[in-house]
């Protein structure tokens, strides 16, 4: 009697999880549910912090001046600049004497060591989804980019509509247009050539900045020194099929016995970001492009095969013809490293250089 008990708590217990997971799917067909779901932007951990003293997030005074950048359809965004450390370890008195108001930018000492200097260069990152520009790790990743010449490596990071003090709410083309509106703003206002620019993406800035990529290319003919995507995925609808929240809060995985109602769900995906299909645009479109691919074999958030199909699409975007996996495999070069990953490359002519490399981060053991 008591296993029979049992038996039916624990039935019952399954089937209010799966109404529960249903009902959960169900509402991210209701697209209002589902951009908030997708972008996180009201979702950030910086709510008691005020972004316009970034010093609080372990920079030196005026390392970081915020500024705002106008998009052509009314928004006004939120960015930082941020100065290299050699840069500003050369020119500290000036820059302590700089204003932190982002109105008057373009007057600052910041502004001029980034448009003056000939030998700047400009990395514009475009984060994830959730929080702000200056969530978790993501200052980091700021002082991170600009270490390899700090002399030279400026890094402008936006907040996209929605985000943080950015006006507006997100969307698939709004981001684009912001992404575009922050590389118009490197070129025209602080006058950095695009030969002397690398867009970094990470997770959903991966698909921003591939998109900014080939817009460039295709309506403004200008490409940019590089592009480098740090866990990219194809596509929202294939990324959905495999996507678990934080590693653990599976999406559509778990209707992968029901493929029907799997593609009846994707069919509700609003902002389906296509990258893959944007790569191969991008590779045809340029005379020259210098794509790198990043991405952790161990992303618990998004599978690596993405960055594989990524890089297949890539190389045989270079080729008129297109060719079989079987003819990029044969031809592209491979480097082993061993228990760190390894690094694939594919070299068209001299002029299209796409490089994947897969990472594995290897667990080290606690110390006492």
């Amino acid at each position: 009697m008591a296993s029979a008990i049992s038996f039916r708590k624990a039935f019952w217990f399954l089937v209010a999880c799966g109404a529960l997971y249903i009902l959960s799917v169900s509402l991210l067909t209701i697209p209002l549910v589902q951009k908030h779901v997708f972008y996180l932007h009201k979702v950030q951990t910086s709510w008691w912090q005020n972004l316009n003293t970034p010093e609080q997030f372990g920079f030196l005074t005026n390392q970081v001046q915020p500024l705002s950048i106008p998009t052509p359809d009314g928004e006004t965004l939120y960015a930082w600049h941020v100065v290299p450390i050699a840069k500003y370890t050369a020119n500290e008195e000036s820059l302590l004497n700089d204003s932190a108001d982002s109105a008057h930018f373009t007057d600052t000492a910041a502004f001029s060591l980034l448009s003056e200097d000939p030998s700047s260069r400009l990395v514009i990152n475009f984060h994830g989804n959730a929080g702000t520009v200056a969530q978790g790790w993501r200052t980091d990743t700021y002082r991170a980019l600009s270490s390899g010449a700090a002399d030279k490596v400026h890094v402008l990071a936006i907040d996209y509509r929605g985000f943080g003090y950015s006006t507006g709410s997100p969307d698939e083309q709004g981001l684009i247009t912001d992404g575009v509106a922050a590389v118009q703003w490197a070129m025209n206002v602080a006058h950095i050539p695009p030969e002397r620019i690398v867009l970094v993406g990470q997770s959903l800035g991966t698909a921003v900045a591939a998109a900014v990529a080939e817009y460039s290319v295709r309506e403004l003919h200008t490409e940019f020194a590089g592009v480098v995507l740090i866990a990219p995925f194809s596509d929202v609808r294939t990324l959905l099929l495999t996507y678990s929240i934080k590693g653990f809060l599976p999406v559509l995985s778990p209707l992968k016995p029901y493929p029907v109602l799997q593609k009846f769900f994707l069919r509700y995906v609003k902002d389906t970001w296509e990258t893959s299909s944007r790569i191969v645009s991008l590779v045809h479109s340029s005379q020259q492009v210098n794509l790198h691919i990043i991405h952790s074999k161990n992303d618990p958030d998004i599978f690596w095969k993405h960055s594989e199909a990524l890089f297949y699409a890539a190389a045989n975007a270079t080729s008129p013809q297109g060719m079989s996996l079987k003819q990029v495999d044969g031809v592209k070069t491979r480097r082993d490293l061993g228990e760190g990953g390894s690094i694939e490359s594919w070299n068209a002519d001299g002029t299209k250089k796409i490089s994947k490399q897969i990472v594995t981060i290897v667990s080290q053991p606690t110390l006492a």
